[in-house]
């Protein structure tokens, strides 16, 4: 009998045990800095806005600095945009994901094999 065997891994960061930062609130930057928006990364994400919006401020408020920078709408809308430490912090965090996700895939199938 063929079984479906799969190695996975996800990094997040913790502080006081509680889930700081990773995969889901990388991408949300991500898309703050694709879309010029929270509203609009919300969307594209199919997240609530109040849920992105509840991430970003534990973001800026747990951080050392803050990550995103709100603008207040008005007649020409608001907008979201990564402040120099939340640039950083992704880059960062793309940068170790990245390294780990080669490390995994050169002993996937060596692991999977023993399995």
């Amino acid at each position: 009998m063929d079984t479906s065997k799969e190695l996975k891994i996800r990094c997040w960061i913790d502080i006081d045990g509680k889930k700081f930062f990773g995969p889901g609130r990388a991408q949300l930057l991500m898309m703050i800095e694709k879309n010029g928006s929270l509203s609009k990364a919300a969307k594209e994400m199919r997240m609530s806005y109040r849920k992105a919006w509840a991430m970003v401020e534990d973001m800026n408020q747990r951080g050392q600095q803050p990550y995103v920078e709100l603008h207040k709408g008005g007649t020409q809308g608001g907008g979201a945009e990564l402040t120099e430490t939340g640039k950083k912090v992704l880059a960062t965090f793309k940068k170790m994901n990245d390294k780990i996700t080669e490390t995994v895939q050169q002993h996937t199938d060596e692991m999977l094999g023993m399995i």
